[in-house]
């Protein structure tokens, strides 16, 4: 275990009465959406999913804002301090590839199907096992990932502010408690599009001063190739197998372990972002959502990735036992250096809001799976609709102080990224191998799904905990090791589904219609909505494109 993470005592900001004037109205803003969304809330599918009532471009918007958190603004920030421009990896094949999958492949069985989580996919096509153990996993992990968030917002607001941490943990929690509990989803999401906005409000303009106060994007990478050498500047220099790179990490296990296992197991299984696209009016709309969310992605790279290109010129040495600065000090560095007052009090609220957009999509996702997937099926069985309402508000509350109580475990590392890829190998990577092998085989049994997903958290772990952490194997970085787990874990996740499917019962063909690659269910075969045809609404071209968009970005970093 390392010691603490805490931001240099020194990168206190010079805040004024403008700057808290404009987090205060920010902050007016989010509870006034609140109680304007608690009008609308009058059944549990309102409070879970808004009624699957809102429109494609604001369901793509908190898609993508959902992920702008902890691990977008300083996890990638961080990334980039300490590996460079090898981070674009986690945009271009680490995100757009499973995101499109998501929208054109799985999204007609998650919306389809009606269901009101993925968990609950889970048990329409195996069985109660693999149901709760994917609910209990997801639970467990939802808070976890909260309270990353929740500790690096009041380690920020403490460093910055001046506030004590227990202070902005407290208030942080509150707001995100009080705009879910009162309008459910629909107040998060409407929140998580506002905050999208903040976000770039406040990134745009750090990413613009850092690069001029660097002499622009050739001084950058100058200063960078003649201080970390070439490869720190490429996305590909140095990744041949049996070759050493900043990153630790060769082509094969970023393209299997990065680019295939741990991105599609976050896109396509992590419910706190295929919550968003559940939400959408009609199945058009549920697909365009994450395809939509694609583009602003492919671009929010540059936003994270510069300022932490930026940090490593302006402090050669962060992240080193020879700097008070460790990586996760990026962005506030830049803030406490670059910014004036004003648009300092839009970036703090950015951050602020970056968290709590995160914040808010785990909890949300936890009391989604926790009413509907534990409680309702297998605590209290069919209570009235309003019952589940208020249970679903209370288990809000908790999650929000099971995030305070987990927000600690954070501080283990200086790189938070790497605590979240760790989280991620550890529970989204299973549960895609056990979606993916049940969605596109047939013969898969209904017992493979629970001891899949048991095998493949289990290897993750023993991989991560035993064979990297104890030396066994040598990988040369915390990031490396996550590709390795991730990989372990959906290998044996899929063996062990295989051979358990040879010596148990398949699930009756009739079961499977609208739960495996191609049969179709009726929800699968909704009708396009009117206006529907037009290019711009078509999922096909909006998932290639960005595909392509995305391949194209790789070229300038590639040479």
């Amino acid at each position: 275990m390392r010691t603490p993470t805490y931001l240099a005592a020194e990168l206190r900001l010079p805040t004024n009465w403008l700057d808290y004037t404009i987090m205060a109205i920010y902050f007016v803003v989010v509870l006034g959406i609140g109680f304007a969304a608690r009008r609308s809330v009058k059944t549990s599918l309102d409070f879970f999913l808004s009624g699957r009532s809102l429109p494609a471009w604001i369901t793509g918007l908190a898609f993508v804002s959902a992920n702008l958190a902890a691990t977008e603004i300083l996890g990638m920030a961080a990334n980039s301090a300490q590996y460079g421009a090898y981070t674009v990896h986690w945009y271009w094949i680490g995100a757009i590839p499973a995101m499109v999958f998501l929208g054109l492949v799985m999204m007609p069985f998650y919306y389809g199907s009606k269901v009101r989580s993925v968990p609950e996919f889970l048990l329409l096509r195996f069985d109660k096992g693999a149901h709760l153990l994917s609910s209990a996993l997801f639970a467990f992990a939802a808070i976890l990932i909260s309270g990353v968030n929740l500790y690096a917002l009041a380690i920020v607001v403490e460093a910055l502010l001046g506030w004590p941490q227990w202070v902005a943990i407290v208030v942080a929690g509150f707001f995100v408690l009080a705009y879910i509990t009162l309008g459910g989803l629909s107040s998060a999401i409407y929140n998580e599009v506002l905050q999208f906005f903040v976000i770039l409000a406040a990134l745009i303009p750090l990413t613009v001063l850092g690069l001029k106060k660097v002499g622009g994007w050739g001084g950058l990478t100058d200063s960078l190739t003649a201080a970390k050498g070439d490869n720190f500047v490429s996305a590909w220099g140095g990744t041949g197998i049996g070759s050493d790179n900043p990153l630790g990490a060769n082509w094969l296990t970023i393209v299997l372990g990065l680019g295939f296992v741990l991105s599609f197991g976050y896109w396509t299984t992590n419910f706190a972002e295929v919550q968003r696209a559940l939400s959408a009016k009609n199945l058009s709309a549920a697909q365009r959502t994450p395809l939509i969310a694609a583009f602003p992605k492919i671009f929010i790279v540059f936003l994270v990735m510069i300022p932490g290109l930026v940090a490593a010129v302006l402090v050669p040495k962060i992240g080193t036992a020879d700097s008070d600065l460790q990586y996760n000090d990026a962005i506030p560095y830049l803030m406490e250096q670059l910014l004036p007052n004003g648009v300092l009090g839009i970036a703090v609220t950015g951050l602020l809001a970056a968290f709590m957009a995160g914040m808010a999509a785990n909890v949300s996702s936890f009391n989604t799976v926790f009413t509907s997937d534990i409680w309702a099926k297998y605590v209290v069985r069919g209570r009235e609709d309003a019952y589940y309402v208020r249970f679903g508000r209370l288990i809000t509350a908790i999650g929000v102080i099971a995030s305070i109580g987990t927000a600690f475990l954070a501080s283990s590392f200086s790189n938070i990224m790497s605590y979240l890829q760790t989280l991620f190998s550890f529970f989204n990577v299973p549960m895609f191998v056990v979606f993916i092998v049940g969605m596109f085989w047939k013969r898969a049994s209904m017992k493979s799904g629970f001891w899949g997903l048991l095998a493949g958290t289990t290897a993750a772990m023993v991989n991560y905990f035993v064979l990297y952490k104890q030396d066994i194997i040598g990988i040369p970085t915390d990031q490396g090791a996550n590709f390795v787990s991730a990989i372990a874990g959906f290998v044996a996740g899929a063996v062990v589904m295989v051979a358990v499917s040879l010596f148990t019962a398949p699930k009756p063909a009739e079961e499977l219609q609208g739960l495996v690659y191609g049969t179709v269910s009726p929800g699968m075969a909704e009708p396009a909505a009117e206006g529907d045809d037009a290019w711009y609404r078509r999922p096909a071209l909006l998932g290639w494109g960005a595909i392509i968009l995305a391949a194209a970005c790789y070229i300038p970093f590639s040479f």
